[in-house]
């Protein structure tokens, strides 16, 4: 044993009011920590439920370190499953997605299930008569995890049977995902292709922590953004001429400090938090009359007015996903080790909104999160040398001290300068609370 397993008070002390220890980046035994006891009991993305639109439909990907399968079972309901068989713990399938048919059957004795993880056949099942198997935990079939929740079609699970609800979970914090279902005429969202997909070589915080980092885009993404604003403008574009899309997406990263200082940051309970709340680098991308039309007809111009009004800039669900409501994007930071992440970047489209929006998502994942963009490198080359220069020995803790009055309650919502580190400090709060909460609840079970 480590100096953190079961020593719920050594992990505590490792976040501290304005400053956490390096080890919550670096350190491998605070990592599987974090995979046991942080995302067992929070509530964690696992996909969009238009990637299983028809009976059968599948995708496979993982909570934490754990593996699993969302699948849409004959009965129309979503089940998130453990991609593993009772039997030898064989994993049921590997292909990130595809249709099973009316059921899963194990590739190494061929054991199958409904898609619902119930046991459906066992070949030469006479061979387990008088054996006691009917009492046993393989005829249960595949393990579903403990709980499950489709909202607006994004479906969320936890890993563990009891805990915090999907309700208090989340909160008010789901107000963003609502704009970003709003924003369609037809109040629904579909994943458009598979994610693109990147890899880094540091810790899955570091990316989470990015979201809601304001002081760093003038500044890490001068050499990309501000090479191509300083191009554009030494082009005199005619004024008279519409801006093209990608100036409109990737000029508003130089913006000045001020500008992020205005546009705000709201923090909600259990680690929840977005920036842009009076505006944002979104807010004035340009709209049709065709999309306007259409927002009215759904929604009436009141409300349709009040959807494209609220332009948050990320927001981030912790533990591990960000997205962007005005350009219907989701952003899923996967945990593979203290040292690796794998980032899923997904774009939806608003069904019954005219193509150009879709364009605009996809130009934009293309031009800022994929491993081939201009921008989403300048932030790699941040993480990586941060990942590395924690491991010096100069000083062990990462300050998160910008803007911090003394004393915070992070149990209610805030308002505050959009430079604040204060959504920093609210995350590893939450971190804190979820890991040693169930550190302290799991060590009677332990002494049992």
């Amino acid at each position: 044993m480590g100096k953190y397993a079961d020593n719920p008070a050594a992990v505590a002390a490792l976040v501290e009011e304005h400053q956490v220890h390096r080890d919550t980046y670096i350190d491998k035994e605070i990592f599987d920590l974090e995979m046991k006891h942080l995302f067992r009991n929070t509530w964690v993305y696992v996909g969009h439920d238009s990637q299983t639109p028809k009976k059968g439909d599948y995708i496979t990907t993982q909570i934490g370190d754990q593996p699993v399968i969302m699948v849409r079972h004959s009965d129309g309901e979503i089940y998130v499953l453990f991609n593993r068989c009772p039997h030898k713990g064989t994993k049921i399938a590997i292909d990130r997605s595809g249709n099973t048919g009316k059921f899963f059957r194990c590739p190494y004795h061929a054991w199958s299930f409904k898609t619902n993880g119930c046991l459906l056949a066992i070949p030469l099942k006479k061979g387990y008569a008088d054996t006691g198997f009917d009492d046993s935990e393989a005829k249960q079939g595949m393990a579903p995890v403990g709980a499950v929740k489709n909202y607006r079609g994004f479906v969320f699970a936890r890993i563990a049977k009891e805990g915090i609800s999907f309700e208090d979970y989340f909160g008010d914090a789901m107000s963003s995902v609502d704009n970003m279902v709003d924003r369609a005429p037809e109040q629904r969202l579909e994943v458009a292709g598979p994610p693109l997909r990147y890899y880094h070589k540091c810790n899955w915080k570091m990316l989470v922590d990015n979201q809601t980092d304001t002081c760093h885009p003038m500044v890490a993404h001068e050499s990309s953004a501000g090479t191509a604003v300083r191009l554009f403008d030494e082009a005199n574009w005619p004024e008279d001429k519409p801006k093209p899309m990608a100036m409109e997406i990737i000029a508003p990263f130089m913006s000045p400090y001020e500008f992020f200082e205005e546009m705000g940051i709201r923090t909600w309970p259990n680690g929840h938090g977005h920036t842009g709340v009076h505006h944002s680098i979104h807010s004035d991308y340009s709209q049709t009359s065709e999309y306007w039309n259409a927002l009215v007809e759904a929604h009436g111009e009141e409300k349709a007015k009040a959807v494209l009004d609220e332009n948050r800039h990320n927001t981030v669900y912790f533990p591990n996903i960000m997205i962007k409501g005005p350009v219907q994007q989701l952003r899923n930071f996967i945990p593979l080790g203290p040292n690796e992440t794998l980032v899923e970047s997904h774009v939806f489209r608003l069904v019954g909104a005219p193509d150009y929006l879709l364009e605009r998502t996809s130009m934009y994942n293309r031009l800022i999160n994929a491993p081939t963009s201009i921008v989403g490198h300048d932030d790699l080359e941040m993480y990586e040398r941060a990942q590395e220069g924690l491991h010096a020995d100069g000083m062990e803790w990462i300050n998160i001290q910008r803007l911090y009055p003394g004393e915070e309650n992070f149990d209610e919502v805030a308002v505050e300068n959009g430079t604040t580190e204060r959504q920093m400090r609210n995350q590893m709060h939450a971190w804190k609370k979820f890991i040693t909460l169930s550190m302290e609840q799991a060590a009677p079970e332990a002494a049992e």
